[in-house]
């Protein structure tokens, strides 16, 4: 299986999810959030193919390391390749979080009809919703960009079919 990617990781970043962790930043995104940070993984057709078996290998071999970071572009546009890369890093230990600019809300209703959303999301530990919006920017919300985006347990989430935010990051 391949996929699309928008760069090469990033290792030991502590600004994309809690801990040290590995960012994949995945190619395509829907949202054009206005002052996106990263407009350049909006095309679908930019960035390049990787093997995600080599991947994985790849986070395997980075050491000091508490989990990866499922970035973009929008990982969930690559439900596919993101849920078994997923898999893996639990696998190994490594918890994962994603970013995404859809809410979860509209996720878990498409969840009624895309199994392998659903099972993504049950691989998830921490999503981290919504579009960034410029008029709510905020330094002061961890590991969000605007104060609309909510940290959720997304397995708890999925098995209670309703938003559960991670308290100790609720704005």
């Amino acid at each position: 299986m391949k996929i699309r990617l928008a760069g090469e990781l990033t290792k030991e970043s502590i600004v994309d999810g809690e801990g040290i962790r590995t960012v994949i930043w995945t190619q395509g995104c829907r949202h054009n959030c206005p002052s996106c940070h990263n407009p350049s993984t909006h095309d679908f057709d930019g960035g390049f193919l990787r093997d995600v078996e080599d991947l994985c290998e790849e986070i395997k071999n980075i050491s000091f390391q508490d989990g990866i970071t499922l970035s973009g572009g929008d990982p969930l546009e690559q439900i596919d390749a993101c849920l078994e890369i997923a898999k893996f890093c639990h696998s190994i230990d490594l918890n994962v979080w994603c970013y995404t600019g859809y809410t979860m809300e509209a996720l878990l209703k498409r969840c009624e009809k895309e199994e392998n959303l659903r099972e993504l999301l049950e691989n998830i530990d921490v999503l981290v919703d919504s579009p960034f919006i410029l008029e709510l920017k905020s330094y002061n919300v961890p590991f969000r960009g605007s104060s609309n985006q909510r940290i959720i347990d997304s397995k708890k989430s999925i098995k209670e079919n309703k938003v559960c935010e991670v308290l100790k990051y609720k704005n």
